[in-house]
């Protein structure tokens, strides 16, 4: 019998690498999903996905959605108080553990577990140590489909926004960018894949740049 355990879901393509290895190969059964978002404009939180997508990700991935509310300009006292609510939520189901999507950023795991330990749970991290061009060439090889939904046009190209995450996409990235934008270069959303039944059908809308810096789509469900 699979463990159950919670994951922390964002929609994009390193939440759904985590799910597919936590579920087929450390053999987990993910009955949670957490997503922080922007309780002004119900987007996820540096993705600028609207919630209703991530909706439709939940019910295809038959899980149930846990939603926590952040305010704009959340402060890490602020956040770290909603997550605690999010958790308790989850302790009273029995859950204790929760699967995140990150890869090698020392202080951001690090982070997470500390605020874990202080109430009683447990991060696992599928991905940690992995190599990101494998990852990310893998993530394509297994049939899932991603666009990208958010670019930091400090760190990355704008010219990136709204296209599909491809090898070919890949070979265009400059040497600065981590493939798996580790860094949050870029984000992405997950819409088909090994994970889904079904494609998650949606449109382009308008690109939209904030603070003079993250440029996002909008995707508009149909």
């Amino acid at each position: 019998m699979k463990k159950g355990v919670a994951q922390a879901w964002s929609g994009g393509k390193d939440s759904a690498m985590a799910h597919y290895i936590a579920s087929s190969q450390m053999h987990l059964h993910v009955e949670r999903l957490l997503t922080t978002y922007n309780e002004s404009n119900n987007r996820v939180s540096m993705h600028g996905v609207r919630l209703e997508l991530i909706e439709r990700q939940a019910e295809m991935l038959g899980a149930r959605l846990l939603k926590i509310p952040l305010p704009p300009n959340c402060s890490n006292e602020k956040y770290e108080e909603r997550m605690m609510w999010a958790l308790l939520s989850l302790e009273r189901e029995g859950i204790r553990d929760i699967v995140f999507g990150d890869i090698f950023l020392e202080d951001v795991r690090r982070y997470r577990e500390e605020n874990l330990a202080r109430a009683g749970f447990r991060g696992l991290f599928p991905l940690w140590g992995r190599d990101t061009w494998g990852l990310a060439r893998q993530f394509i090889k297994l049939g899932f489909k991603a666009l990208i939904c958010c670019v930091d046009t400090q760190q990355a190209p704008a010219e990136l926004i709204g296209r599909e995450y491809s090898l070919e996409l890949l070979e265009e990235l400059p040497p600065s960018v981590d493939p798996c934008g580790e860094r949050g270069e870029f984000h992405t959303f997950v819409y088909d894949g090994p994970l889904f039944p079904d494609s998650i059908q949606f449109r382009r809308g308008r690109a939209v740049l904030r603070d003079k810096r993250f440029l996002f789509m909008d995707l508009i469900p149909w």
